[in-house]
């Protein structure tokens, strides 16, 4: 397997899923921090994106190892 540079992990941050991922749980930290009162569909929204993200990641990993 191929190991990444640090410029090759900074572009695959950079992509639009990983965007929304990192963007929805500093959302939900800061929620949680100062308001305390997360609402169900939040955290499931959170929840789903999160699974997706890394789903995509593992399946993208697992095929590159190939």
């Amino acid at each position: 397997m191929e190991k990444l540079n640090i410029k090759d992990r900074v572009a695959n941050l950079l992509r639009v899923k990983s965007i929304i991922a990192l963007l929805l749980t500093l959302t939900f930290c800061a929620l949680t921090l100062w308001n305390g009162n997360i609402t169900e569909s939040f955290t499931n929204i959170l929840l789903i994106v999160i699974g997706f993200y890394f789903g995509q990641s593992s399946k993208n990993i697992s095929v590159k190892g190939e």
